[in-house]
């Protein structure tokens, strides 16, 4: 490792200065991606267990970092062929950048005014593929859903500005108008 490697335990001293100065969500994920593909870049961190994926749910989650009050949330998602996640939020903004394979984001739109417990209208409102070393950086709000349509496991890096099972991270059906929660076990 040289002088000038960029590892994942100074990527997380990066992400608690930006935590604690930044004037506001647009200016942190400003400065949080850069870094974010800074660290993938370097590889250090990479496992070959960050491959292996649920066949049930499609796709595998590794920890990589919380920190103690569930903030600073950094994990590596696997992505089996064909396999995803359904339109859901994140409740906290998220940075993801492509380490391996391509990972398909359509992002959602809500068209109705979340007063009723249970209940989503949604509309596709655009897509991008993110391939190794993109970035994509999520305010707080957005809603996407994932696939991988490669025929090889794919990976992604995501940073979160909390952890996602102690937020109100939501999964939709659009075609049911269903709302339910959306929680994940980490390994």
């Amino acid at each position: 490792m040289g002088i000038d490697s960029y590892n994942l335990e100074r990527f997380i001293g990066d992400l608690r200065r930006i935590v604690a100065s930044a004037a506001d969500e647009a200016s942190l994920l400003a400065q949080v991606a850069p870094l974010a593909q800074r660290v993938v870049a370097e590889r250090g961190w990479l496992r070959a267990d960050m491959y292996s994926a649920d066949p049930a749910l499609g796709f595998g989650t590794s920890l990589l970092h919380v920190e103690a009050d569930q903030s600073l949330f950094v994990v590596v998602d696997s992505w089996l062929p064909g396999r995803g996640v359904p339109p859901h939020d994140h409740d906290t903004w998220a940075v993801v950048v492509g380490v391996e394979g391509c990972e398909r984001n359509t992002f959602w739109q809500r068209l109705d005014a979340a007063t009723r417990p249970g209940y989503a209208e949604l509309q596709p409102i655009g897509e991008q593929c993110i391939a190794p070393g993109q970035v994509l950086a999520m305010p707080s709000g957005s809603i996407h859903s994932v696939i991988n349509q490669t025929p090889h496991t794919s990976l992604s890096f995501h940073v979160y500005g909390r952890h996602l099972n102690h937020t109100a991270r939501r999964q939709f059906d659009p075609e049911r108008n269903l709302e339910l929660p959306f929680i994940i076990d980490p390994r």
